[in-house]
């Protein structure tokens, strides 16, 4: 079976390095708060070109944190997209305030920054844009729109680290940054983690104040916080993956253009406007026989998922609230076309080669 992602074989290719290090924090005594994790905020923050990281339980944890460091609360609105993890549109609900969805360009699958400006209203208190399968928004647009209404942006980097646009990193163009570790992320832990990441110092005093229950000195909770700490075990095994990031995201682009060369006549293939260079952390595919190709792949030993089947609108949390069927049609067309091929930097030529002839297959034989 070739699957669709693989954090095993991370670990598998570099186990020794990733021993020593559980080793050593193990036998350190030291469990939460210490070295490992203030090292890996350093080493991410010099990696991404910010002068402050603050690592947090998880990616969710990371955007609620970053809402409540920007006084998002009861009332306000944010603005954000449906073609994304739950993840987001929860963090926005758990802060009190009220997503407002923009739907997304279809070849992109990313926030549609044309439709942006007229979901501005006086409530709107922030922007959230979803570098959605590692693939930046148009961050230059956005940033212009923004920065007009005087509106503060927060990055969604869960599936784009090391993504850029214009030259540019993701996460480096809002006010704050969020990142999740989680294992099948292009940087992916061994359990779950997140960071916020921001060149505002304040920001990112306040961010880390709250992520602590709000202490500004042990024990004394000056504002309302919660508790999210990456640990040290999580931060130890990121800093030993961290220096073969850049490799990797190019190993995933190299995978992606063997894919896109092979398979362009058959599906539609990932869209890469100019000067915008994805991160890969899936490839997403569009073709009407989304469930009949998911099923021959299946029985042939490649393994695919559907990010995201259920549009944030249409899901029951949220339907009738933030949108019924009908109100994003870009968005709820994709859910019933996309699918992620299988896509690991351990991937062999072979295995991606494999994945090819059961796709070509399927629409010869579909044909």
């Amino acid at each position: 079976m070739i699957p669709q992602a693989n954090p095993q074989a991370s670990y598998l290719s570099r186990s020794e390095k990733i021993n020593d290090v559980v080793s050593r924090v193990l036998n350190s005594g030291w469990y939460i708060a210490g070295q490992e994790v203030k090292n890996f905020e350093q080493e991410f923050g010099a990696w991404l070109g910010l002068g402050d990281v603050i690592g947090v339980g998880n990616g969710t944890d990371a955007l609620e944190l970053s809402l409540a460091a920007l006084g998002i609360q009861e009332g306000d609105e944010v603005i954000t997209t449906p073609h994304t993890a739950s993840a987001t549109a929860c963090a926005i609900a758990c802060s009190k305030a009220t997503p407002v969805l923009v739907d997304i360009y279809p070849d992109t699958f990313t926030l549609n920054i044309d439709q942006v400006e007229a979901k501005i209203t006086p409530k709107t208190r922030a922007i959230i844009p979803v570098h959605l399968y590692g693939m930046p928004v148009d961050m230059g647009r956005l940033m212009a729109i923004a920065n007009k209404h005087n509106i503060p942006v927060i990055e969604d980097c869960a599936q784009a680290h090391g993504a850029c646009c214009n030259g540019q990193m993701v996460g480096t163009f809002g006010a704050i940054a969020s990142f999740s570790f989680y294992p099948t992320k292009n940087l992916g832990a061994f359990g779950d983690g997140g960071a916020i990441a921001t060149s505002d110092a304040n920001l990112g005093t306040h961010a880390r104040e709250l992520a602590q229950y709000g202490w500004k000195q042990r024990y004394i909770s000056d504002e309302v916080g919660m508790n999210s700490r990456l640990d040290e075990m999580q931060a130890a095994i990121l800093r030993v993956k961290l220096p073969d990031l850049n490799a990797e995201n190019a190993r995933r682009r190299a995978i992606a253009a063997q894919y896109s060369q092979a398979l362009a006549d058959v599906v539609h293939v990932p869209y890469e406007p100019k000067d915008f260079e994805s991160a890969y952390h899936l490839y997403v595919i569009r073709t009407e026989q989304r469930d009949a190709l998911r099923t021959y792949l299946q029985q042939n030993g490649v393994g695919t998922a559907i990010q995201y089947p259920v549009p944030i609108h249409l899901q029951p949390a949220y339907n009738g609230w933030l949108g019924d069927v009908g109100s994003f049609p870009e968005t709820e067309l994709a859910a019933q076309e996309i699918v992620s091929l299988p896509l690991y930097p351990e991937m062999t030529d072979e295995q991606v080669n494999t994945v090819i002839h059961y796709v070509r297959k399927f629409f010869a034989t579909a044909a």
